[in-house]
């Protein structure tokens, strides 16, 4: 079924009081400047509250995010991209109130199309006036809301636009600015300055396709997960164990449709907060990620991988991404490191070598814990993709990941009607 998502009214919502003459303009960092110019989405969703009617709460919203934009001024911004700079014109955050045609719980159990979910974020057409932020409350008929916060890639790594959104959270929950908000810093471009050259290459771009892309969501549970780590010799992380088992099918997928094992390239981010030699501050506000690229070597004939081939590859990667990282003694260093094992990957895949996938994760981001003063959230999603890509999430319990799956639809029938997929996921 379907769910009709009318929108109600849309504002700018700025700053509580001016952001001074001297912080009007901000530097971009050189990471910042690799990010495709998209807009990343988070949907959080809410039970009804008994003490609050949805109009309480919005004003609650507007308010505090007005209050919290003073801190996170930038936000409230435009992206200059010709001058490596954010303008900090207090212009604002677009604001937008929804009335959804339906009950959360349809949504939660899994009686709605994922692609509602794509009317539950607002759309952002990347141009100079284009807010750098946007946020959609969405109001079910049963009184439950869903949050979605909507924020440029070029300003804020995943990391970044979730230390914001808890900042909003704790300032609507506390009525206002308190000592546990965490106050940012802006200052990643004084230790990666901006390029005026251009680098002719983008962080993670995904490959598009002739054919529609679908997307689908699939849970593995913890009890799953243990079970795939216990095919495995080494002692994985959830997420690297469900990095490879999905991989796994992937390269499966490539292997039924072209007869033969081909080499992949998983390209996969990593935070570098706190694993740098750079004495960044945790607080930084701003891109600072790397991207771990493991390989299967694929071959001539028909090739049976083993999860755990891939595990040992992915942690590999991993690992010794991390230590590279600590080499650099300066910025510029670290990013030319960066382009250099972007502009690998993407000749490759150019020339058609090899096959490769994008994966991200929120998981351990502390999303569950965005309280704005009526609980936590029952839920946390992403959204359709309009690229071949894997993202994924906690489930709410800490223990399962959920992976969002976009492929294109010969891809995704495949992937679907793969034995290992329904032995350890189900598809909600």
């Amino acid at each position: 079924m379907s769910m009709k998502v009318e929108i109600l009214s849309k504002k700018l919502i700025k700053p509580a009081t001016p952001t001074p003459p001297h912080l009007r303009s901000l530097k971009v960092s050189s990471i910042d400047q690799l990010q495709p110019p998209i807009h990343g989405a988070f949907i959080l969703y809410y039970h009804a509250s008994n003490g609050n009617d949805n109009g309480e709460r919005s004003k609650r919203l507007e308010k505090s995010l007005s209050e919290i934009l003073t801190l996170y001024y930038p936000i409230a911004g435009r992206y200059i991209k010709d001058k490596q700079m954010i303008d900090c014109n207090d212009e604002g955050v677009e604001y937008i109130e929804a009335q959804v045609g339906g009950l959360l719980a349809q949504l939660l159990e899994g009686e709605v199309k994922v692609e509602v979910l794509n009317y539950l974020v607002p759309y952002a057409m990347p141009s100079a006036t284009t807010p750098l932020a946007f946020v959609q409350v969405n109001k079910f008929e049963c009184g439950g809301l869903a949050i979605s916060l909507l924020i440029s890639h070029n300003i804020v790594d995943g990391i970044a636009a979730c230390m914001f959104l808890n900042a909003w959270s704790n300032a609507c929950k506390a009525s206002g600015i308190d000592n546990e908000i965490v106050r940012p810093t802006f200052d990643i471009a004084s230790y990666f300055p901006p390029k005026d050259n251009n680098y002719n290459i983008t962080a993670m771009k995904p490959k598009r396709h002739g054919a529609p892309i679908i997307t689908k969501r699939f849970v593995i549970n913890g009890a799953a997960i243990s079970n795939l780590k216990a095919i495995t010799k080494h002692q994985p992380s959830r997420v690297v164990v469900v990095t490879a088992f999905l991989w796994k099918i992937l390269i499966d997928v490539a292997q039924a449709r072209h007869g033969h094992s081909r080499t992949s390239i998983i390209c996969h981010s990593l935070s570098l907060r706190g694993k740098t030699a750079l004495p960044i501050p945790d607080n930084s506000f701003g891109n600072l990620y790397m991207v771990a690229n493991a390989r299967f070597g694929g071959g001539d004939g028909e090739r049976k991988v083993k999860l755990n081939e891939l595990v040992g590859s992915l942690n590999d990667s991993i690992r010794k991404t991390l230590a590279d990282c600590m080499k650099p003694k300066n910025g510029d260093d670290l990013v030319s490191m960066m382009i250099d094992s972007m502009r690998e990957v993407q000749e490759e895949v150019e020339r058609g070598e090899v096959d490769s996938y994008t994966f991200s994760s929120w998981c351990r981001f502390p999303l569950y814990e965005a309280d704005f003063g009526w609980g936590k959230p029952i839920w946390v999603s992403s959204k359709p993709k309009p690229v071949e890509m894997v993202s994924m999430n906690d489930t709410k319990d800490g223990d399962g990941i959920e992976a969002w799956v976009s492929l294109n639809e010969n891809n995704m029938l495949l992937f679907l009607n793969h034995p290992e997929l329904k032995a350890f996921s189900s598809q909600i």
